[in-house]
């Protein structure tokens, strides 16, 4: 009996360090929501799902932050990053790049990187297209994604060795928003631990 009362603290007490250690990371993850302050020539816009030609409800929230700021900084090179998934006829990259441009950004501002499936590879990709222009890597890159989705960003952005400045899209609605937001905290554990 005393053995099976310590073996359902020991889980309880498992437990509550699973949860607390959850809850933490959605504080951080909250804390770097509203993007930072900084200047840089190439924003990497992240991709998500389109549908058929059109971009999901994410995925329109994210061109219009872009919309806002390259609107605001027209020095600013746009890289849309993302492949064609199973739900699009297009590619993220390519239905990125047409409302950008029918939003009045010039189209000689904005990249395609149609192949990446993953921030990693939105990342990786993106950079080896800005060498290929231009000749030279930036050390530091400016990345627009959905709020819950920046710390990740920037985790990957270190990974590849440059600073970066993340800009906020908020999600427009709640649900996903919730949704996404607990996905994002199992996401930033198992990037971390693996």
């Amino acid at each position: 009996m005393k053995q099976k009362k310590r073996l359902i603290l020991a889980l309880l007490l498992a437990l509550a360090v699973i949860v607390v250690s959850f809850a933490a990371t959605g504080v951080v993850i909250m804390a770097h929501a509203d993007g930072m302050e900084g200047e840089f020539d190439y924003l990497l816009v992240l991709g998500t799902a389109v549908e058929g030609t059109e971009p999901s409800d994410m995925l329109r929230d994210r061109i219009e932050a872009a919309s806002a700021y390259l609107a605001e900084h027209p020095d600013v090179i746009c890289i849309v990053s993302g492949y064609q998934s199973g739900s699009g006829e297009i590619s993220e990259a390519a239905c990125m790049y047409r409302e950008l441009v029918e939003r009045g950004i010039e189209a000689h501002r904005v990249w395609m990187e149609p192949n990446a499936g993953s921030t990693l590879e939105n990342l990786a990709f993106s950079l080896a297209l800005i060498e290929e222009k231009t000749g030279s890597r930036p050390s530091r890159i400016g990345i627009l994604s959905s709020e819950f989705h920046l710390l990740r960003a920037e985790m990957f952005a270190k990974e590849q060795g440059v600073d970066c400045v993340t800009v906020s899209a908020k999600t427009s609605d709640t649900g996903t928003f919730i949704s996404y937001f607990l996905r994002e905290i199992i996401m930033v554990w198992y990037y971390s631990i693996f």
